[in-house]
């Protein structure tokens, strides 16, 4: 199960959140948790270098993708997301807030309730056009 996905810029402002499962009164925690991990851990790296973490008996995996961090916090098999897709080029904090609708949507169809439900980007794409469908 995917417990949490933030997006956050270079500063640990979180741009985007979904939590799955995880309470209330435990979301700052994992906020404060993640920021932190990934300013002790991300200067420096590379861009789409992936670090893994454990906390709690969960994994986390978390990477910077142009000037945006990605952390997932997940459980059993799901670990990975990638969002690059949805801004065509390495993101900047200030094209991810451009795409910032379109980013969500695809987060919403890619993991419900914490599962993920779907995984082709050519599906994820049709589902997210924000057009009705056409009747033959």
């Amino acid at each position: 199960m995917i417990l949490a996905v933030l997006f956050a810029n270079s500063d640990g402002n979180i741009l985007v959140e979904r939590f799955h499962g995880v309470p209330a009164e435990e979301r700052l925690h994992w906020r404060s948790f993640l920021v932190k991990l990934g300013s002790e851990n991300l200067k420096g790296s590379k861009n789409e270098e992936l670090h893994v973490a454990s906390h709690k008996s969960v994994s986390i995996v978390y990477t910077t993708v142009g000037d945006v961090c990605l952390y997932i916090v997940g459980k059993d098999e799901y670990d990975e997301l990638a969002f690059k897709d949805v801004c065509a080029k390495p993101p900047t904090e200030r094209l991810f807030l451009d795409k910032y609708g379109r980013i969500c949507l695809c987060l919403d169809e890619i993991v419900w309730k914490g599962l993920l439900e779907n995984t082709e980007k050519d599906r994820v794409r049709r589902l997210i056009r924000l057009k009705p469908p056409v009747e033959p």
